[in-house]
């Protein structure tokens, strides 16, 4: 028989939200509390839940196994360590930290204390991602799109670390291989954390990866494209669907005074479970904090996509790009 677990979320914003509907379709989970220093949000979830709200989050560690932490990412350490301490399990939003120090000690303090720490890269846990990672295997060329509309809610973090760092993660555990080389231009708009940002990422493979992260763009898209030997992957995030292109061929066909291309291939559409990600996210939290499973991503793993995204901020910086942090 399944055990009950207590969970809770620190931070009722919208994301803070998601996880509280996520956390009441898992029927082994009950949500019992939610915490925010923004009295009247806090009010207005705790409401809508049904639970108990405290702006202090230290009382509500007493009465959870498990916490989501969807506070800005300046409080992730802080929040993290104290329910570690605790004993409390801990899944934290990405980024995990602004330093790889900070997310280190993290780490070792969830070793110390016996429980879980997971990052909240939730695109792991979109069907499309999970069937790509079988699908790929020698990596040419990864081409990135993770483009939309502006939100001041973020505007404290570089469009590196609210988005690129999801393709960050993905191309990193598909290229299977060494970052050798990392370049990187962008743009500040909207804040002074660069909003647009375009990196290049060689690989001791020969794999070359293109990421292009966006929030000036009117139009939300978010699709990835993996090129092999002989065939070619195209993923879309959002409807959660793939296409494999294979033995295409183009040729020059003339029509009366006029030169046209015509190209072809064999497409298949793969068959993709569409779940709720982050619903499967947190089952795999929880999974891992009652000890039934295994890491999809080991903790070196989860401190790579960090690193990465750290040194593109890095070279930005240098571009003056980011005046921010």
């Amino acid at each position: 028989m399944q055990k009950r677990v207590r969970a809770g979320v620190i931070g009722v914003g919208r994301m803070g939200e998601y996880h509280c509907g996520a956390y009441t379709e898992i029927h082994y989970v009950d949500l019992v509390g939610v915490a925010d220093v923004n009295a009247e949000r806090l009010r207005v979830i705790s409401e809508r839940y049904e639970v108990p709200g405290y702006t202090d989050y230290r009382r509500l560690l007493d009465k959870v196994d498990v916490v989501s932490i969807a506070v800005p990412t300046a409080l992730h350490h802080p929040i993290a360590i104290e329910a570690m301490k605790r004993g409390v399990h801990v899944l934290v939003e990405k980024p995990i930290a602004y330093s790889l120090e900070e997310a280190r000690e993290m780490f070792r303090v969830a070793e110390e204390n016996g429980v879980v720490l997971c990052v909240g890269h939730v695109e792991r846990f979109n069907g499309a991602v999970q069937e790509l990672m079988n699908i790929v295997q020698e990596p040419l060329l990864i081409e990135s799109r993770r483009l939309g509309p502006f939100s001041p809610r973020v505007a404290k973090d570089s469009v590196v670390l609210d988005l690129m760092i999801h393709d960050i993660d993905i191309v990193l555990r598909l290229a299977r291989s060494e970052v050798v080389d990392i370049d990187a231009v962008g743009l500040s708009y909207y804040s002074d954390m660069c909003d647009v940002a375009n990196v290049q990422l060689k690989f001791a493979s020969g794999c070359v990866a293109t990421l292009t992260a966006s929030r000036v763009t009117q139009h939300k898209i978010r699709t990835m494209a993996v090129s092999e030997k002989d065939f070619y992957v195209f993923l879309n995030f959002t409807e959660q669907d793939i296409h494999i292109h294979r033995q295409a061929y183009s040729e020059a066909v003339r029509l009366k005074d006029q030169l046209r291309y015509k190209q072809s291939s064999i497409i298949e559409q793969v068959f993709v479970h569409k779940g709720n990600p982050l619903k499967l996210e947190l089952m795999h939290f929880i999974d891992l904090a009652m000890g039934n499973s295994k890491r999809i991503v080991s903790v070196e793993d989860e401190l790579k996509s960090l690193k990465v995204a750290l040194k593109v901020e890095e070279i930005l910086k240098e571009k003056g790009v980011i005046k921010g942090h």
